[in-house]
């Protein structure tokens, strides 16, 4: 059964934040300026973001669960739903799931609800859900969601007592480690919801999903961005937080999100797009043409270049005049980007009956990637 995307909606938390104001917002560690903060914002090519921090008391201003709620109620639903997918790396709480607690926020009735963890291919695998329930008949309408909400966790003092810790230990130049650094000055909050249904709408543009594919390069690479645990002494597993006492956790920052650049810049493009994309160019007979639009999802704009020469070296050369990317505006909001990118694109009024999308989705947590094709109906 045909499934379409009929409505699409995004939220984004207080006014955007430019780069001169970041530190401010998220605060200086020890009081010293970040000396990754140039050179991370100079590479990634971000100008502008959203934090849902109150800057009156530098708290969090609402939880996951409502940024998500928020999105969701921007859709303006009225009808019955009945399958509720939500995906996200950055749940306000262990347990229960994060797709319970946007249920409750929402205060819907009974229905279907699955969370999808991971990082940024966590909405992808929600909206895979979503589409597969509709697709198969066991439900009419389903909501895919996706959201994140980092600033919190990327605030300074959660990394004092790290620092406290090295000073202590009478380290020359105390300050958090860079892969730690790396991504306080690359991941920002959002949410982004779309309705899937088995009809398309009677006197507007919908969007029909013809196949989503998702695969884990993690057989041959290790984990790559990861939170709640570290790097286990001479070995790439990962260690996971129960094994750390109290102490060890603060004094080493286990659960601030990490991110080991050079793996990621050795192995992001070949393991997330050349290999998965030309299997599916070989499947799905994919040609240029076929593509009106091409999504990326973009940690950084210092991948557009690699990411171009991928295509092309797989005989997939899509002009740059057929890329659309929020990332500098929007900057990097993690499993919701894709949904972000896709209102955006949708409420241009550039999309017309007949336009085929791909939106390619990368994570770099232990190398999986997702792409979905769709054609404007």
């Amino acid at each position: 059964m045909p499934v379409y995307i009929t409505r699409t909606a995004h939220y984004l938390p207080f006014e955007a934040v430019d780069n001169v104001e970041m530190e401010s917002v998220l605060g200086m560690v020890a009081n010293k300026a970040s000396r990754a903060r140039a050179l991370v914002l100079r590479s990634n090519g971000i100008k502008s973001r959203h934090y849902a921090i109150d800057r009156t008391t530098g708290l969090a201003a609402m939880n996951n669960a409502q940024l998500t709620s928020r999105a969701i109620e921007n859709l303006g639903l009225t009808e019955k739903i009945d399958v509720l997918a939500a995906g996200t790396s950055t749940p306000d709480q262990l347990m229960p799931s994060h797709a319970v607690m946007v249920h409750g926020q929402l205060g819907w009735p009974r229905l279907e609800v699955v969370s999808c963890a991971g990082i940024c291919l966590s909405g992808i695998a929600a909206l895979k859900h979503a589409w597969l329930s509709v697709a198969s008949g066991g439900a009419h309408r389903a909501v895919a969601c996706a959201s994140e909400l980092v600033s919190p966790m990327m605030r300074a003092h959660h990394f004092e007592a790290e620092v406290a810790h090295q000073v202590k230990a009478l380290e020359k130049r105390p300050e958090i480690a860079f892969e730690k650094d790396f991504l306080r000055w690359m991941l920002s909050d959002g949410a982004g919801a779309l309705l899937l249904e088995n009809q398309p709408n009677r006197d507007a543009v919908s969007l029909r999903i013809d196949w989503i594919s998702l695969s884990s390069a993690a057989h041959e690479l290790p984990a790559c961005m990861y939170a709640g645990a570290d790097r286990a002494a001479q070995s790439t597993d990962l260690q996971g937080w129960l094994t750390f006492t109290p102490e060890q956790q603060q004094a080493h920052s286990i659960f601030a999100i990490k991110q080991d650049v050079k793996l990621l810049n050795a192995n992001i493009v070949r393991a997330t797009l050349t290999e998965p994309l030309s299997a599916l160019v070989k499947k799905y007979n994919l040609k240029t043409d076929d593509i009106d639009w091409f999504l990326p999802h973009f940690s950084s704009m210092y991948f557009s270049e690699p990411v171009f020469d991928s295509l092309q070296s797989i005989g997939l050369p899509i002009p740059r005049e057929r890329w659309f990317t929020n990332l500098t505006r929007k900057g990097n909001t993690g499993a919701a980007a894709p949904y972000i990118m896709l209102d955006e694109l949708f409420q241009s009024g550039r999309l017309q009956r007949g336009h085929k999308i791909l939106m390619f989705i990368p994570e770099s947590g232990r190398f999986s990637s997702g792409f979905v094709f769709m054609e404007a109906c």
